[in-house]
C-alpha cells in the first residue's frame, strides 16, 4: 500500500528581525503564507511553480517503523484554482529512494507509476478528494485557501528554534488522512510581508508535520527550492509505457 502523507521540514538560519511570535498577529503569518498562491494576487508577486529536492521520513505508528525516502518534486499552481474554477495544481513527485517511483498529476488525473513492478495506478483526483476529504497528496494545491479549508491556531511553541513561525492546522471537513498539520512559515517571508507587503520571491512554507487519526506521521525536507521557473505543462502528464499494467486504485491503495 502506498502512503503519501506529505509533510515538510526545512530548517533555515534565523533571519534578524521580529524576535517573538507575540509581536505579530497570526493573521500576518497566514497572509504571508497564503498570498503568493491567491488568484487575486498580482502576477509579479505570485508563486506559480517551484522545484526542489526533498528528503522524506515517515513513521508508521502501529509497528514503530520509520521509512526514509528522497527525490525531486515539481509543482505548478493554477491561480484560478483559488476560486474553485479550475483543476487542482499539477505536480510530479519523483522518488529515488527507498524505491524508484513517480507520482504525477495534470490536475485532473493522478498516476502512481512503479517501474520496478511494471505497474501504474490511475485515479481521478477530484474523486479522491470527495471521498477522502483533505488529502496530503493534494495539500500543496490549496496553499492559497488554507484559512478557508482549515482552522488555524498558533502552534506550540509559536516559534521554532530556527526563529520561524509555527501554526497548527485542522481540516474543517472530515478527512481520513489528515488529523492535523503543523506548519512552519518562514520568518523572512513574514518580515517581508509586514515591512513591504511583498511576496513571490520567497517560498514561505518551510515545514509541515501531517498526523493522521492512527498517529502516523511523515516529514519531508525541501532543499534547493527554486520558484517561478516557467515549468511546462508537458512535465505533468503520463503516457503508459508498453508492457506496464494499469491497476485499479481501489485494490492497491487508499488515500
Amino acid at each position: 500500500m502506498l502512503k503519501m502523507l506529505v509533510t515538510f521540514s526545512f530548517l533555515l538560519l534565523s533571519i534578524p528581525g521580529l524576535t517573538t511570535a507575540s509581536e505579530i498577529k497570526i493573521s500576518d503569518v497566514v497572509a504571508a503564507l497564503e498570498t503568493p498562491f491567491k488568484a487575486e494576487t498580482r502576477r509579479s508577486e505570485q508563486i506559480y511553480d517551484f522545484s526542489a529536492n526533498f528528503f522524506q521520513e515517515s513513521l508508521i505508528a502501529s509497528i514503530g517503523r520509520t521509512q526514509r525516502g528522497e527525490g525531486t518534486v515539481r509543482f505548478k499552481f493554477d491561480a484560478a484554482t483559488a476560486q474553485g474554477e479550475a483543476p487542482a495544481a499539477k505536480f510530479f513527485w519523483e522518488y529515488r529512494k527507498p524505491s524508484v517511483q513517480e507520482i504525477i498529476s495534470d490536475g485532473l488525473t493522478m498516476w502512481v507509476y512503479m517501474p520496478e513492478n511494471r505497474q501504474v495506478i490511475e485515479s481521478d483526483l477530484r474523486q479522491i478528494n470527495v471521498q477522502q476529504g483533505e488529502n496530503p497528496v493534494t495539500f500543496l494545491s490549496g496553499l492559497g485557501n488554507l484559512s478557508r479549508d482549515f482552522s488555524i491556531h498558533w502552534g506550540a511553541p509559536e516559534k521554532v528554534e530556527s526563529g520561524d513561525y509555527r501554526l497548527l492546522l485542522k481540516p474543517l471537513k472530515a478527512s481520513q488522512l489528515i488529523q492535523q498539520i503543523d506548519v512552519v512559515v518562514s520568518e523572512k517571508s513574514v518580515n517581508r510581508w509586514l515591512k513591504k507587503h511583498k511576496t513571490g520571491d520567497i517560498f514561505p512554507l518551510l515545514s509541515t508535520l501531517v498526523t493522521d487519526a492512527n498517529g502516523n506521521r511523515t516529514a519531508i525536507e525541501f532543499r534547493d527550492v527554486r520558484v517561478n521557473l516557467q515549468l511546462k505543462d508537458g512535465i505533468f502528464s503520463f503516457e503508459r509505457p508498453e508492457g506496464v499494467e494499469l491497476v485499479d486504485p481501489a485494490e492497491q491503495m487508499s488515500f
